[in-house]
């Protein structure tokens, strides 16, 4: 961060500059990382006090705290434009015009000061007073120029234990706001903030219930400009223990999300209203350019675990020799055997929780990176107990089991019967790796086909060395040929490679729930592309089922035994079922198919999918996902074929689609 003196604050502004500065003396931040139309300040977060007045001073660290707005920083910090108060308000009041900005004697009914501040100590404070509106005017009037309209988000926070009344979570002041003009953007605002979920808290926002937004802040701005509207909000202090100060994260978290889509969609609103720009959206309130911190923590993050793959460890060695084994002694569980782990979990885990997430400051791409770093510490915690009894524990934990409405589905898809062309011609592992080879080359993807003796799947694609790799002793239909083409290569294989074009490498780690979510998205594109079957889809059904035997059972040759007797499986396919879910000693991930698949389905008949593909995404992070796509701080994506939501023209798969609930 610079240290700049006032007037070359005004010049760079005046210039169009982006910069991050602390003022000479420190009185304020500013940063300005875009020229947005939204200006976001917090002008009571500071907590210094001049050494020349500290002996002088008479409240304690609490009881100054108390009267401050502590973390309203962190509210808008997601924002490209802010300033920030670095002193007390009992140094000088910015809330309160420049002459009565220091206080005389007392404050709040306490005394403040033993001695009466001399003329030259309210002097000093009060030019600090006067640069700051300086600062605020140069950025104002910068805006206005660019937009047409400013917009000014003054947030503050207040004690709330000694208000005897039931008290709103937000409190928009309109007291010296132009109603008739700008009414609307209040009652927008409100509405935005009162969507915002807070954790074990019931949220409310209300206008002028317990304050009326009669600060100087707006004076000043209603006195200067006249395209420039002002919102002083006050936040109910629920993120923190008022009286001793301690701080509650995992509300602040959740309230910096909240906050930032409540601004970003308000002053997206004011600028279509009432400025020259109609097709302003949130994501264009926001930098479009990605922060140092989150590069840093992408670059570190991506460097721990690009090559941590779960497959890479989960399939079995001795595959081959185990599964000629069982089917001659099909009463004998097979003894599978399992690459070693290159890494020590428990320094990777420390590394993990150890890279500056804190330092991110835009909330949503912040919780994205936490949430990552949580799923590969669960993701580590699984591979490093693969052959042993905690393996199902930590599977459990990480992919879930499946629902009573899961088996449901799966009953349903089971009882029903499929129609089998026994004409239809059987191609094997050569003749696949061929026909993938040149639908590769048809949709310009640049990626290795290779046959493979180690993998349990008929194919899988190997994320970090983008090659796809077929079992040498699969055998495929035409038409499976064409629904692994695309399920494999038109999405597996081109989120790979759109994950590896990306200036965020997050993308190709996996975001939490991917596969749930990337399954899901590869099942679709079978349905989209006219390849899905009833056969195909009763597979992902007894894939439900045996995750469920294994997890009743926990006995491999028992689970074999079910499969086959209840369902006539022919007795290679059952292997490959049981192994499936028994490998690394209960692996759950397969009941996750089906579910995506409907989940896919149900979101594709809302919103578009295509940023699904910018690489590993999941559904729980699909919101930043599109944000930051829309914001131009990652690519779009490369998509092979229309995604959205079409019947089949198939009237009995489309019926039993629509009945997987």
């Amino acid at each position: 961060m610079l240290t700049l003196s006032e007037q070359a604050c005004i010049a760079k502004i005046s210039k169009g500059e982006c910069f991050h500065a602390e003022v000479e003396g420190g009185a304020f931040i500013i940063k300005i990382d875009e020229y947005t139309p939204v200006i976001c300040a917090a002008i009571h977060n500071g907590h210094r006090l001049r050494k020349d007045l500290e002996k002088s001073f008479m409240l304690s660290q609490d009881e100054r705290f108390f009267e401050e707005d502590p973390y309203t920083d962190e509210l808008i910090s997601s924002f490209p434009i802010q300033l920030i108060g670095n002193d007390s308000r009992f140094e000088y009041d910015l809330n309160r015009a420049k002459t009565l900005s220091t206080y005389f004697k007392t404050a709040w009914n306490k005394q403040v000061w033993q001695k009466p501040l001399s003329a030259k100590q309210r002097a000093i404070s009060q030019a600090k007073h006067e640069s700051f509106y300086n600062v605020l005017e140069a950025i104002i009037a910068k805006v206005e120029s660019l937009f047409s309209r400013a917009i000014v988000f003054d947030i503050h926070s207040y004690n709330y234990k000694r208000i005897e009344k039931d008290t709103p979570t937000f409190n928009v002041g309109s007291g010296q706001i132009d109603v008739e003009r700008w009414g609307s953007v209040v009652k927008h605002f409100e509405k935005q903030l009162n969507k915002i979920e807070l954790p074990n808290l019931s949220v409310r926002a209300a206008t002028d219930e317990v304050f009326h937004g009669r600060g100087y802040l707006i004076s000043h701005v209603n006195a200067h400009f006249d395209n420039t509207l002002v919102l002083p909000t006050e936040v109910k202090k629920v993120f923190m223990d008022e009286t001793s100060g301690d701080v509650y994260p995992l509300v602040l978290e959740e309230l910096k999300a909240g906050f930032k889509s409540a601004i970003s969609e308000t002053a997206a609103y004011f600028i279509r209203r009432f400025g020259s720009k109609k097709r302003m959206q949130k994501a264009d309130m926001l930098s479009s350019s990605i922060s140092p911190e989150v590069l840093e923590v992408d670059k570190a993050l991506f460097s721990l675990c690009r090559h941590i793959e779960t497959l890479n460890f989960i399939n079995p060695v001795n595959l081959q020799a185990q599964r000629k084994r069982f089917l001659k002694n099909s009463y004998v569980a097979p003894s599978f055997n399992y690459k070693q782990l290159d890494l020590n979990p428990y320094k990777f885990r420390e590394k993990l929780y150890k890279l500056p997430v804190d330092n991110i400051l835009d909330a949503d791409i912040q919780q994205l990176y936490r949430h990552i770093i949580d799923n590969l510490a669960n993701k580590i915690d699984l591979l490093a107990t693969i052959g042993t009894d905690e393996f199902m524990y930590n599977s459990l934990k990480y992919y879930g089991e499946p629902s009573e409405e899961d088996i449901a589905n799966a009953r349903f898809l089971l009882h029903l019967k499929p129609q089998i062309d026994e004409n239809e011609k059987v191609l094997n592992a050569d003749e696949a790796i061929a026909c993938f080879k040149a639908q590769a080359q048809e949709w310009g993807l640049n990626c290795r086909i290779e046959k493979s003796a180690k993998i349990v799947a008929k194919a899988m694609v190997n994320n970090d060395k983008a090659l796809l790799l077929v079992n040498r002793d699969a055998s495929f239909t035409e038409k499976e040929i064409h629904a692994f083409a695309y399920h494999e290569l038109g999405i597996h294989m081109v989120t790979t490679l759109n994950a590896k074009k990306q200036p965020l490498k997050v993308f190709g780690l996996g975001l939490s729930g991917n596969t749930h979510t990337q399954e899901g998205l590869a099942i679709y594109s079978e349905y989209c592309s006219g390849s899905l079957t009833l056969s195909r889809l009763q597979t992902l059904a007894l894939r439900v089922i045996a995750v469920n035997y294994m997890l009743k059972h926990r006995d491999f040759v028992k689970t074999f035994h079910t499969l086959v007797s209840e369902f006539e499986l022919d007795r290679e396919f059952a292997f490959t079922l049981t192994t499936r879910v028994y490998r690394g000693g209960g692996f759950t991930k397969d009941y996750l198919y089906l579910s995506g698949f409907r989940d896919i389905v149900e979101l594709a008949k809302t919103q578009p999918l295509d940023n699904l593909l910018v690489g590993k995404t999941g559904l729980l992070d699909f919101a930043i996902t599109n944000e930051v796509v829309e914001r131009g701080l990652v690519h779009k994506p490369m998509s092979l074929f229309d995604l959205s939501y079409r019947p089949s023209g198939d009237e009995v798969l489309d019926f039993i689609v629509q009945s997987i609930r």
